[in-house]
């Protein structure tokens, strides 16, 4: 036959171990969301290395893009004049080993159109997109070096082209021309866009404009 304590004591323990369940339950709940924490900060580190890794790769296409320009630009004829190379689209395929174009040609404002989306243009209709072999980060990079201007053809003509303000030469030091300044032609804009696909979908787009 039970007494009062007797029950009292079992009640006391039932209760213990409710609570105790309780608790359990708690540090349970708590334990997997620390760890759910713990991992989306991870992803988050690892996806923001990754976005650097790919922006830092761009700086190759956008260096091999200048040197480029800066070599085409120095080309001359068989009379030793300007050969006019930047005049005219190049693409890749023939003797020509990097693509090129002449005049720009941006994303449709029109239909909300995004660079993502102007690039797959770019690549499928003419080989006009230069891509490097993936880098030891697993970073693809890709580059299009376009001429700010309206068409092909002489910036100085209806190719209708953004360049630099006019700009003068420092004093000239000659006895006739003491005083004078000598003006410098103006110096075309290009625009360089590098797109980086890298590990995870990291995708990066950079874009340079330079006066060559």
């Amino acid at each position: 036959m039970l007494n009062s304590t007797s029950i009292h004591r079992h009640g006391q323990r039932g209760m213990v171990l409710i609570l105790a369940i309780i608790v359990l339950v708690a540090m349970s709940l708590a334990g997997i969301a620390l760890m759910r924490s713990v991992l989306a900060g991870n992803r988050v580190a690892g996806n923001a290395a990754f976005q650097q890794s790919a922006a830092m790769a761009a700086d190759v296409g956008t260096e091999r893009a200048i040197a480029w320009l800066e070599q085409q630009a120095r080309q001359v004829d068989g009379t030793g004049a300007p050969a006019n190379r930047l005049w005219t689209h190049k693409l890749i395929g023939g003797t020509e080993t990097v693509g090129y174009m002449a005049m720009r040609e941006d994303p449709d404002a029109a239909f909300n159109e995004t660079w993502e989306e102007a690039w797959g243009l770019q690549v499928a209709e003419t080989n006009r997109v230069n891509t490097l072999p993936p880098d030891a980060a697993g970073n693809t990079v890709s580059y299009l070096i376009q001429r700010l201007c309206a068409t092909e053809g002489d910036p100085s003509g209806a190719a209708n082209c953004e360049v630099s303000p006019a700009q003068e030469s420092s004093n000239t030091t000659g006895s006739k021309g003491a005083g004078q300044k000598i003006k410098l032609p103006p110096r075309i804009y290009y625009r360089i866009t590098v797109r980086v696909e890298g590990p995870r979908n990291a995708v990066s787009f950079t874009q340079s404009i330079v006066s060559i």
